[in-house]
C-alpha cells in the first residue's frame, strides 16, 4: 500500500456527463472544439442550454460522425439528475481535402429533474 494520499474526486458537472454522454454516442470519435452553457428557464422547469462544435477528422471519424448526426435528435441520454429535454444538430460542415473532416454544430436543452 502506498502513502501517497489518492488525489481529491473531482465532482463531475452536468456540462462533463453531457460531453462523455455524447462522446459515448459518437464512439469518442470526435473532438469537442467548443462548449458553452447558458442558464435556462421556463415557469415550471430550470436548466441549461448547452451548444458544442465537435470536430471528426479522418474516414473512420467522419463516418462516426455521420452516425451521430443522424442518432442525435432522437437519443435516449442518461445523465444523473438531468432530463435532455431538446437535443438538435444545428449545422454540419463536411470536408473533403486536405482530410476528410466533419464539424458538427449542436445544441441540447437539459433540465433538472427534481
Amino acid at each position: 500500500m502506498s502513502d501517497e494520499a489518492a488525489p481529491p474526486r473531482t465532482r463531475r458537472t452536468a456540462a462533463d456527463r453531457l460531453r462523455a454522454a455524447l462522446a459515448d454516442l459518437h464512439q469518442h470519435r470526435g473532438q469537442v472544439l467548443t462548449h458553452t452553457e447558458k442558464a435556462w428557464a421556463s415557469i415550471t422547469f430550470a436548466g441549461t442550454r448547452h451548444s458544442l462544435a465537435i470536430l471528426f477528422a479522418g474516414d473512420e471519424a467522419v463516418e462516426a460522425g455521420e452516425q451521430f448526426v443522424a442518432a442525435l435528435p432522437d437519443h435516449e441520454f442518461a445523465i444523473p439528475g438531468q432530463l435532455v429535454a431538446d437535443a438538435g444538430v444545428i449545422e454540419v460542415e463536411h470536408r473533403l481535402t486536405p482530410e476528410p473532416r466533419l464539424l458538427v454544430q449542436c445544441e441540447l436543452l437539459l433540465l433538472e429533474e427534481g
